[in-house]
């Protein structure tokens, strides 16, 4: 029950912690506890649409080399534990994201709406998957900011839009490289996209994703007394996310999560990058 949840998922709901983290108020214990809540609701409801999409696939995923290991497929859970665990945990996930505020319930309802919208229709639909796989991370982001009660600026957004479509072309990417012929079989949008639009999609989101943020990081050192450590923040920004895409280019990044938690090489980077913005911020 706990593997079909996808607990090493969760690892994409620490995205709520950025925005907090970004406007300084990650120290306020009042900000915090929100953030919290805000991290608990997204794994909750996420693990929920996990589950439900794992039921709708359970014929498709006992095709698929690594897929067919999961709970569901192999017949380790039954589909209807499933399905009443995915209820439960879509309501509990509500309540708690209501003893923040009623906005992240908004957000994360929303969330479960796309998902559950993806995993009916739109992962059929060849650009729409993209667009929904990619607004996933973006209300993870937004989740954190309106958790926390605080203001989204235009860089925020922007990077968020860019950095999420850059990991859903590139998980895509990596899917079809992963999969060789049979992608179009396990996954119809797959045969639609060609290596080469795919990675035209990359090349675009990942520039503009580098630019959106050296120019806030600019703008902040100018504006504020985080110069030069919002300068530097660009060095291990910019090597995180070239090394993600050699990841990608690999076939190695059609589990974001997977690569975040074994590449040792993104993990400091990851790191240096917190740390040189704490010190710009908090310090």
């Amino acid at each position: 029950m706990v593997m079909a949840c996808r607990p090493k998922q969760w690892a994409k709901n620490v995205l709520v912690f950025v925005a907090p983290a970004a406007a300084g108020v990650i120290t306020e214990a009042h900000r915090l506890r929100l953030t919290i809540v805000g991290f608990v609701a997204f794994c909750l409801v996420s693990s929920a649409t996990y589950l439900l999409n794992d039921v709708l696939d359970v014929e498709s995923d006992r095709k698929h080399p690594t897929k067919r290991f999961r709970p569901i497929a192999s017949g380790a859970l039954p589909v209807s534990v499933a399905v009443a665990m995915a209820v439960v945990m879509f309501f509990v996930g509500l309540a708690v994201a209501l003893s923040a505020n009623r906005t992240l319930v908004l957000i994360v309802a929303l969330y479960a709406v796309l998902t559950t919208a993806y995993s009916f229709l739109f992962k059929r639909i060849a650009i729409l998957d993209l667009v929904i796989l990619s607004s996933g991370f973006i209300l993870r982001l937004l989740g954190g900011a309106f958790a926390a009660e605080v203001e989204v600026s235009d860089w925020f957004l922007l990077i968020s839009l860019f950095g999420s479509m850059f990991i859903a072309a590139a998980k895509r990417f990596a899917e079809k490289k992963e999969l060789g012929e049979r992608a179009a079989e396990l996954r119809p949008t797959l045969g639609e996209y060609s290596t080469e639009y795919l990675g035209f999609i990359r090349n675009v989101s990942v520039a503009a994703l580098v630019m959106s943020y050296c120019l806030w990081a600019v703008e902040r050192a100018n504006v504020t007394e985080a110069s030069p450590w919002a300068q530097l923040s660009i060095i291990p920004f910019l090597i995180a996310v070239l090394r993600y895409a050699l990841l990608v280019d690999q076939g190695k990044g059609s589990a974001p999560e997977d690569v975040i938690l074994h590449d040792r090489q993104m993990q400091f980077m990851g790191i240096l990058w917190v740390v040189i913005l704490a010190i710009g911020m908090y310090a």
